[in-house]
């Protein structure tokens, strides 16, 4: 269960924890929307200076230029908030900047009547960052210097206001350091956000590798243990021997105990011995007492229902994972937790029903690097054949439904059949007869 996005109106907000950590998509969002805004807000300053030359420019390409600029600063920005083709945006905005330096010249009717200083030149800085946004960092490095240069060749020119060429390269210097320190930010952020992407990614496969050995060896400890009691078993038989009748008992008891050391030899991790339901029963009702505010467990039909013992330990793990996310997330002791172990119900061989009416959450909302719905959960019963479904909604709280076996049909319900008796209470915790 993860922290959701809104909070349970009454509790605390420090309770709550921030959600989304740094990475590249959200290193990327926030460059696309604040690049954009930045040009917008420097499109904004410009405007008035562009409009006070509009008239020294030839007609119709001076509004032309000054349409299609300034409305695409203004469509980043719209393009940024949904996410939708911003770096393609920026990419072809880049693109037409560079134009508009290069042609400006060609815009200028009569070279004596041209402005002090061309409005374009404002924007160098705004276009430098769109395209350290949008381009690759080879190609970026290219445009901080070529723009600039074309802007310092202008406006040395005529039509450009003639300077000379020490201030013209002033400027083109001044925008090729401005361009440069935004380009180091963009991608330094990128860097580091890759190099937490790569090391979120190596810690994901870890810990699925640990999950599976662990599985391994827990089946394989249930083995070791069978073969320990046999043998143990067998030779006390023996050393205890004394009549035909006990010798005879214990030399069949070594056969079967040879018989056991020859399977353990040939055990795979898909052995299965199996395990009560009931026993299985035994440790969740242990473990959900054990937590600072205790579940209600509600148990039925349990005591004649068996299941292998990696489909055991992962239903135990799986389950225990779910009341350690209710307790870390759904809130205090203020929040309603139950368990509820059936045996034999509609859907499966059993199931476990994991409620609270906590916090809640927005399953989509939950990052990847959560592993407790994804793997511990989900994953772990999906290696045995089961499955886990998750219902939450902030602010109602949250339902985890583990099942074994799988099943197709959706009525996970927990609804008592027709004849059933109702739960009793049983040492704080409720059991059916």
């Amino acid at each position: 269960m993860s922290v959701p996005s809104g909070v349970r109106p009454g509790l605390p907000l420090e309770s709550v924890k921030p959600r989304n950590p740094l990475s590249r998509a959200r290193i990327e969002r926030i460059a696309d929307r604040t690049v954009s805004a930045f040009g917008l807000v420097f499109g904004l300053q410009t405007l008035p200076t562009a409009l006070s030359q509009l008239h020294q420019l030839r007609e119709p390409w001076g509004g032309v230029w000054m349409i299609v600029i300034f409305g695409g600063l203004a469509l980043t920005v719209i393009l940024a908030i949904v996410q939708r083709g911003v770096k393609i945006a920026m990419g072809v905005l880049a693109v037409v900047y560079l134009a508009a330096l290069v042609t400006w010249p060609l815009l200028i009717g009569d070279p004596a009547l041209a402005p002090g200083k061309p409005w374009v030149w404002f924007l160098c800085s705004v276009f430098t960052a769109f395209a350290a946004v949008a381009y690759p960092l080879g190609l970026a490095i290219a445009y901080t210097f070529i723009a600039p240069i074309a802007y310092g060749v202008v406006r040395a020119l005529p039509a450009g206001g003639g300077v000379g060429p020490e201030i013209a390269a002033l400027d083109a210097i001044y925008a090729v350091i401005l361009g440069g320190v935004i380009l180091a930010i963009i991608a330094m952020m990128r860097q580091a956000a890759s190099a937490v992407d790569a090391a979120q990614s190596q810690a994901l496969a870890r810990y699925a590798n640990a999950v599976r050995q662990h599985a391994t060896e827990v089946e394989r400890v249930q083995v070791d243990a069978i073969v320990h009691d046999s043998v143990l078993t067998t030779l006390l038989s023996a050393a205890s021997a004394r009549s035909p009748e006990q010798k005879e008992l214990a030399a069949t008891m070594a056969a079967d105990a040879i018989g056991h050391l020859h399977a353990a030899e040939a055990a795979t991790p898909e052995d299965q011995s199996a395990v009560g339901l009931d026993r299985l029963t035994e440790r969740l009702v242990t473990a959900a007492n054990a937590f600072s505010s205790p579940f209600q467990v509600e148990v039925r039909d349990v005591e004649v229902h068996t299941l292998p013992v990696n489909v055991a330990e992962a239903v135990y793990s799986a389950t225990v994972q779910a009341m350690v996310n209710s307790m870390q997330h759904a809130g205090g002791p203020e929040v309603q937790r139950n368990v509820s172990i059936r045996g034999g119900g509609p859907a499966a061989t059993v199931e476990v029903v994991v409620r609270d009416d906590g916090r809640g959450f927005t399953e989509s909302e939950v990052p990847a690097e959560r592993l407790g719905l994804r793997i511990s959960i989900r994953d772990r019963l999906a290696k045995v054949g089961g499955r886990a479904r998750i219902e939450s909604e902030p602010g109602v709280g949250t339902t985890v439904t583990i099942l074994w076996p799988s099943a197709d049909s959706h009525a996970v319900g927990s609804a008592i059949p027709a004849g059933m008796h109702e739960p009793v209470t049983v040492n704080g915790s409720e059991a059916g007869e």
